[in-house]
């Protein structure tokens, strides 16, 4: 994880407004709501027991590298997003078989709601 990706998370974690380069994280104390932007665009809102992620319009790798940063601390162990034949992929983790995670893959198509 890179260390702006870091910091991100440090400030959704803590309930803190931050920015550095091109990313910022906007806490909204009567939701308790962090969002985050990328130059400016919304990529995800992470609340006490949701991370909603968004593409912002535009399905960049620093998009994904934000978007998996978040689900991998704020979200399920194996929950991310990837790229594969040019479009966008969730997974999304539903329950356990046995011992085994179990997850879902959805099309990207803009937003997701982890819940």
């Amino acid at each position: 994880m890179r260390k702006i990706e870091q910091q991100m998370n440090n400030a959704i974690s803590n309930n803190l407004n931050w920015q550095s380069a091109n990313t910022a994280v906007v806490y909204d104390d009567q939701s308790g709501e962090s969002t985050v932007y990328l130059h400016g665009n919304k990529i995800a809102v992470v609340g006490e027991d949701f991370v909603q992620i968004f593409d912002g319009g535009y399905q960049s790798v620093t998009t994904k590298s934000r978007l998996n940063a978040i689900l991998k601390e704020h979200g399920i162990a194996g929950e991310g997003v990837y790229q594969k034949a040019g479009k966008w992929f969730v997974d999304k983790f539903i329950g356990q078989a046995g011992t085994s995670p179990v997850y879902n893959t959805y099309e990207f198509n803009g937003s997701f709601m982890f819940a």
